[in-house]
């Protein structure tokens, strides 16, 4: 009797000690808090919540692997030292589907068992979602996109990474307009930043003199044959056709109008990338006549041949704009952490961020991002290319 109560007590200690392991591994890489970790090292836990599934997936993980190769490098060179103390950095990434509630509800898990100071999130919903309580719980945004409401919201704990989107509407207009026509039919996603840009890009193609013949959205999230949509648009005889999105789906959509018979040229939404399209399209060719994001590849900024080499390496693809950027942006904050004398007062970073631009390593400046400015938004000049002869190649845009 005894030694069956014994071993009844063994098993039940057993299942305890198990419990208590399987509690400390959690359901994510990250540790709880940004507090002591192993050999004494001290941890800041760096949050992101973005399209890591769906239509959107590629888009995600690459403003994800940007980050991730940054914290690589950081980590690898021994981590950073703040006020004597040294860190490392340990990143925390949420799937969000593209949705913004989800973005609201991954922040709240980020801030309650990572406490990170700075949560990146890649789509202009899900920021704006995050702009309703981050000052109240004290977390920067790391904003992916070029909306600039984002930034004109006065949103004290925001910052914009890529240049306003505004910048590009001059030269894409100017371009399509002068080579192809002035008649165009808008097939824009149907999220919020789709709906944004058409609102600023159709109004100033009027008002140069252009016509708007077809104006409807596309979800991406629910479709994957455009062949209606874009059927219907071709119908009204379109010059140019303004699309965007995700690199992947924006490209069949103008291989879909290449089969249906389009000759005109592409305004291609920011988001969407030229580089990233060719693959799906098929060929440059197919994207003959666009006009949008000069390729990180095709940069002439010093650092980009070595980066775009390693990231190559690394990644088995070439490195986009969103990577580069929220590169540069991972190693900011570092910097802008360092100025400060702080990894967790986030108004004291924050106001330090020009610092932390200013004090970036050259070889770290894929893009020339000298200042900051008074909403928040990197001062970052637009870099366009357009695909011509089978080709991208770039197009002059004045200041």
């Amino acid at each position: 009797m005894f030694m069956k109560k014994l071993s009844v007590f063994f098993v039940m200690l057993l299942l305890v000690l198990t419990a208590l392991v399987g509690c400390n591994k959690g359901d994510s890489p990250a540790s709880s808090g940004g507090g002591k970790a192993g050999k004494g090292k001290n941890v800041v836990n760096i949050g992101f919540s973005g399209p890591l599934s769906g239509a959107a997936a590629l888009y995600g993980k690459r403003t994800l692997n940007g980050m991730e190769m940054a914290v690589n490098e950081i980590n690898d060179a021994g981590g950073f030292e703040v006020e004597g103390e040294k860190y490392t950095l340990n990143l925390v990434s949420l799937d969000d589907k593209y949705l913004p509630n989800e973005t609201g509800s991954n922040a709240k898990r980020l801030i309650q068992e990572y406490k990170t100071p700075i949560i990146f999130t890649p789509h202009s919903g899900g920021i704006q979602a995050l702009q309703v309580f981050n000052e109240k719980e004290k977390f920067i945004i790391g904003a992916y996109s070029s909306e600039p409401a984002i930034t004109e919201s006065g949103n004290s704990l925001t910052v914009r990474i890529p240049p306003n989107y505004e910048g590009y509407i001059e030269p894409f207009s100017t371009y399509a307009m002068e080579n192809f026509g002035k008649k165009i039919a808008a097939l824009p996603p149907s999220s919020q930043y789709g709906k944004d840009w058409a609102e600023n890009l159709l109004p100033h193609w009027e008002k140069q003199g252009g016509k708007v013949v077809y104006n409807a959205s596309i979800d991406f999230s629910k479709e994957t044959d455009f062949f209606t949509t874009v059927t219907n648009a071709l119908k009204e005889k379109p010059d140019v056709l303004f699309i965007g999105g995700a690199s992947e789906p924006t490209a069949k959509v103008a291989k879909q109008a290449r089969e249906l018979g389009f000759k005109g040229g592409f305004i291609i939404m920011d988001q969407a990338k030229l580089d990233q399209m060719k693959p799906i399209a098929g060929s440059y060719e197919t994207l003959e006549g666009s006009i949008g994001v000069l390729p990180l590849i095709d940069s002439n900024e010093e650092a980009a041949p070595a980066f775009i080499d390693k990231y190559k390496k690394i990644y088995k693809e070439d490195a986009s704009s969103e990577v580069g950027l929220n590169y540069i942006a991972m190693y900011a904050f570092v910097e802008a952490m360092k100025a400060a004398g702080t990894v967790d007062d986030v108004k004291a970073i924050r106001e330090h961020m020009q610092d932390g631009l200013t004090n970036t390593a050259p070889e770290q400046k894929i893009y020339n991002i000298p200042s900051i400015d008074e909403n928040g938004g990197f001062a970052a000049k637009v870099v366009v290319g357009a695909v011509e002869d089978g080709k991208v190649v770039p197009i002059s845009v004045e200041e």
